[in-house]
């Protein structure tokens, strides 16, 4: 029997390839989600991939009783907490959404941590936090900026209430696991990145045309002060990302908030991507340039020499790993969980 674990939001796409990597490592998972941007029909393909079971509790982590229900029936040790809302740009059309989801969200689930006596939390938060006027590589000693969208400020606020509860009693040990952009999919194809409607990200928006979903990709902004004019970010395999999870539950032992970017350390931009996918699957994907995205900033990409140092973690998988994999699972899956 390993350690228990509870992930929130482990039906969505981070949080399932980390599962996979819990359930592989021994750990007794039980993820609670709300599946608003996710799917059940996830938890089979986990059972194929690893032969273990997730317990799956379908529920809302601001929902006390259930959360008051799950640590009462299993002896929890930690808590890996993805659920939340993640779409930049629709933050700002429904902001009070998402500090309903993310910050009062994650206050419930404190409070039952505490209840229950469990006091150690991995946080998913953002690079958002480091603001549009960090200079870059983003390292995790700076100060947290003026975030540019209400999930980046909702991400912040969680960041500054896990360190005051951290600061306020000394029992707490959290890591503040802050990603960059996460892409790819399970090498077996059969978990992968669904997205409800319109994806926010590139990847999937990439994917989606090259398999006749779309009829083209939007480039939003080609104006940018970068090498192409398109945004350059800082792209990592969402398996690597799932290892850093794994990684970062040794930090856990160690009392206080603790704060590690998960990154590869380099920029690229859209245009790059998007050769990148043509070269590897063959396949073309046309696209057009639209107008830049409110919140969206120029580049941005970690220093995630911390990560490597304290956690032994770092970026293993290649660029064309990630275009494979996404091919892979996109192709294998064209509407994705839905067939």
């Amino acid at each position: 029997m390993g350690d228990f674990l509870l992930v929130t939001g482990g039906a969505g796409y981070i949080g399932s390839h980390t599962v996979v990597n819990l359930l592989e490592r021994g750990s007794q998972v039980i993820v609670l989600d709300n599946l608003c941007n996710s799917n059940d029909a996830v938890f089979d393909r986990i059972d194929s991939i690893t032969h273990s079971q997730a317990v799956f509790v379908k529920g809302d982590i601001r929902d006390r009783d259930c959360l008051a229900k799950i640590f009462s029936t299993y002896p929890i040790d930690s808590v890996i907490h993805f659920a939340g809302l993640k779409a930049v740009g629709e933050s700002s059309q429904i902001p009070l959404d998402y500090y309903q989801n993310n910050v009062y969200g994650t206050l419930v689930l404190c409070e039952a941590m505490a209840a229950a006596g469990v006091k150690k939390l991995i946080f998913s938060s953002s690079a958002t936090v480091y603001g549009e006027d960090a200079p870059v590589p983003y390292e995790e000693t700076m100060p947290r900026g003026k975030t540019s969208n209400p999930y980046g400020t909702s991400k912040a606020m969680v960041e500054q209430i896990l360190t005051d509860l951290c600061a306020s009693d000394p029992e707490w040990s959290v890591a503040l696991l802050r990603y960059f952009n996460p892409i790819g999919a399970h090498p077996s194809g059969l978990i992968g990145e669904d997205p409800k409607g319109i994806p926010n990200n590139l990847m999937p928006f990439i994917s989606q045309v090259a398999v006749g979903k779309r009829k083209e990709l939007s480039i939003f902004g080609n104006d940018y002060p970068t090498s192409d004019g398109t945004c350059e970010r800082d792209y990592l395999h969402v398996m690597d990302l799932a290892d850093g999870h794994v990684s970062a539950l040794s930090a856990l032992d160690e009392k206080g908030a603790h704060i590690y970017n998960l990154g590869t350390g380099k920029g690229l931009s859209v245009l790059e991507m998007v050769e990148s996918f043509k070269r590897v699957t063959g396949v073309d994907v046309p696209y057009s340039f639209a107008d830049r995205r409110e919140g969206d900033l120029p580049a941005f990409w970690a220093d995630a020499s911390k990560a490597e140092k304290e956690l032994d973690w770092s970026a293993t998988r290649t660029l064309d790993e990630m275009m494979e994999d996404t091919w892979r699972w996109q192709s294998n899956n064209p509407n994705g969980y839905d067939g």
